[in-house]
């Protein structure tokens, strides 16, 4: 039986809506390791039986939301259920022989969304009506009149900037987000006609800071954990591809995380920090070619949501994105020539893996450090028992802080060809929609404020991805401790 705090493994808790997620997929993972599919039917039970709190409005949505949180789970999309009456047990039935749901990852239960209201600026009676006004001087569309002593919003006019809010000496206006459109960095959310949320999947990059930002966990995706621990019960050789960010999360030596990924399972570890030095290595390479040619700037290509970006909404940028494979796709090609025959996993905190994963056709699969956390949970592993192992191959410190903001370009620099100048470098730490247009001006002027444009969609670099277990601060610590104290930029 699984404890609030994650049982015999504690996992930092974000929040309530993390910690139900999580709980979920350690049952899932329990259920679907000792092949007892029946109790996945009893998981809502389990989790909200009767006599005990509840948090929608009823103990019943409650269950189906849990339902449906197992469903995604098990691999299986919300929008792709034909049949209501589906057991689970059934759905778990199909794994081994239905891979999980393809691109897009994303699916939404649309009763669990609270039809939060539209992002706006609102007055509220704190206002004095003062004399000096200063919200309607820095208005830029006028929006604001103070009428009867109080301030009043035109919202036909009002654009959302919060200057206003930001003036207000008495805090009286505020600006009350919708939470999953504002986390959004490219419009892609919206809404159905009866208020609730819906993702217009052409404009998605994958990013899934919807996820993250959503406060009632409507929106969710499906994952490929339970495909993974078939694979292994079924006797498939299973390879994990451990991305440096992970080493983040754990608080230990990595040779005993490393050591438990053994101990469920995976027959061999290899680090994607090495695959990260293959990409640097080849990135620095690139650059090198491409500026001898008269190439004004490059931007780095390791970042599966910036890439999918450029796709859907900066196509102009594309001659400018760098063509070096990512460190995922560097370290599978290692594991497949090692073991050819094996099933290879990449493990990370990176959602939009999986469409990069979809669209190139390897690694098989991809894990998110949540489900690999919630994993130990199920099994009731303590990273600190075990002995440490060693992985199939190790990364520099370099590839290590490719998770971290500057990581890449900095590893790009250290590797350039003997002669080549080292380049100037300018970060886009954490994408929204300043930056996009910032970008398109690159492309369209093409001209850049340095050579090397390093773009991470999330601020902070991969160790604050969607899928994180614990705060970037705390995981950049973890993998700077394995920098020596004399390493220099």
């Amino acid at each position: 039986m699984l404890s609030k705090e994650g049982g015999a493994m504690s996992i930092p808790m974000i929040s309530e809506a993390d910690r139900l997620r999580r709980e979920v997929l350690a049952y899932v993972i329990q259920a679907v390791k000792s092949g007892k599919y029946e109790d996945l039917d009893r998981i809502p039970i389990k989790m909200r039986p009767k006599g005990q709190p509840y948090s929608r409005c009823c103990i019943y949505k409650d269950r189906a939301a849990l339902r449906y949180r197992c469903m995604s789970a098990l691999g299986f999309r919300v929008e792709d259920e034909t049949d209501e009456l589906k057991t689970l047990k059934s759905y778990a039935e199909d794994i081994d022989t239905k891979p999980p749901a393809a691109d897009p990852f994303l699916t939404i239960f649309p009763d669990a969304c609270s039809a939060c209201m539209e992002s706006q600026i609102m007055v509220t009676n704190m206002c004095r009506g003062c004399l000096a006004r200063p919200c309607t001087n820095i208005c830029p569309r006028k929006a604001i009149q103070v009428r009867n002593g109080r301030a009043q919003i035109s919202h036909e006019l009002c654009i959302n900037c919060g200057k206003c809010a930001e003036v207000c000496r008495y805090h009286a206006i505020i600006q009350v987000p919708l939470a999953c459109a504002d986390a959004c960095p490219v419009g892609a959310i919206g809404k159905t006609p009866d208020g609730r949320v819906t993702v217009d999947q052409a404009k998605c990059i994958r990013c899934g800071k919807c996820i993250k930002a959503c406060p009632f966990a409507a929106i969710m995706q499906s994952n490929q954990v339970a495909h993974v621990v078939r694979a292994i019960a079924s006797g498939k050789k299973v390879v994990a591809l451990v991305a440096p960010a992970i080493n983040g999360f754990f608080p230990t030596e990595p040779g005993k995380l490393y050591a438990a990924l053994k101990k469920v399972g995976f027959a061999d570890v290899f680090e994607v920090a090495l695959g990260a030095d293959d990409t640097a290595i080849a990135e620095a390479a690139e650059w090198a070619e491409r500026k001898a040619e008269g190439a004004p700037f490059m931007t780095t290509s390791c970042c599966p949501a910036w890439i999918e970006c450029v796709e859907r909404h900066i196509p102009e940028l594309k001659p400018y994105v760098s063509s070096t494979p990512t460190p995922m796709a560097f370290t599978d090609r290692r594991a497949k020539a090692a073991y050819p025959d094996a099933v290879t996993v990449f493990i990370g905190p990176c959602m939009a893996k999986r469409t990069e994963a979809y669209k190139h056709g390897s690694p098989n699969y991809v894990i998110t450090a949540e489900e690999i956390g919630a994993w130990f949970m199920a099994e009731n592993i303590q990273l600190d028992d075990m002995e440490p192992v060693a992985p199939a191959c190790v990364g520099s410190q370099y590839g290590a802080e490719f998770a971290i903001s500057g990581g890449v370009a900095n590893a790009v620099a250290h590797y350039l060809p003997e002669g080549t100048a080292k380049p100037t470098v300018f970060k886009i730490n954490g994408l929204n929609k300043k930056n996009i247009a910032l970008l398109r001006v690159f492309a369209k002027t093409k001209k850049a404020p340095a050579e090397i444009i390093e773009v991470m969609v999330c601020p902070g670099g991969c160790v604050a991805g969607p899928c994180a277990i614990t705060t970037p601060e705390d995981a950049v610590k973890v993998i700077q401790a394995r920098r020596p104290a004399d390493f220099k930029a």
